[in-house]
């Protein structure tokens, strides 16, 4: 199976946050049969937050972490981007990384693992990170 982290998965993974990142997202993430695939839209996303002061890490340690786990940096694409343009506009959800991060599971075939509250609402394969069922949306 193929998975592409969300932002917050990451950081609750490579955190060690038991308590976010529980069951059958965490055993999913760890499975040696599985590939993981963190988005360079996630290390942009971290980084325009330390820029903020939103968020408190080190971007170098993220990157160094994410390769000692074996995970693969997914790059932005023409197929993402087109992915985008065909992502349903969902009202009151504007976060551009939300939305390039869905369209590249789309487009890669990848279950998304998010705890987002409007994941379920796009039609994306979903790997909730607080252990709640998958779902699959075909909205």
């Amino acid at each position: 199976m193929r998975l592409l982290l969300d932002t917050h998965a990451l950081l609750w993974f490579l955190d060690g946050d038991a308590g976010m990142l529980a069951g059958p997202a965490r055993a999913a993430i760890t499975d040696p049969g599985n590939e993981v695939l963190v988005s360079v839209v996630s290390l942009w996303e971290v980084a325009v937050k330390l820029r903020a002061g939103k968020l408190e890490a080190d971007l170098v340690e993220i990157i160094e972490a994410t390769a000692r786990a074996g995970f693969v940096t997914l790059g932005v694409t023409p197929a993402h981007l087109l992915g985008l343009d065909r992502l349903p506009r969902i009202e009151n959800h504007r976060d551009p990384f939300d939305h390039l991060l869905i369209a590249q599971a789309i487009a890669e075939g990848a279950s998304f693992v998010s705890q987002d509250r409007n994941a379920p609402r796009y039609p994306v394969a979903l790997l909730r990170c607080n252990g709640g069922p998958p779902h699959s949306s075909t909205a």
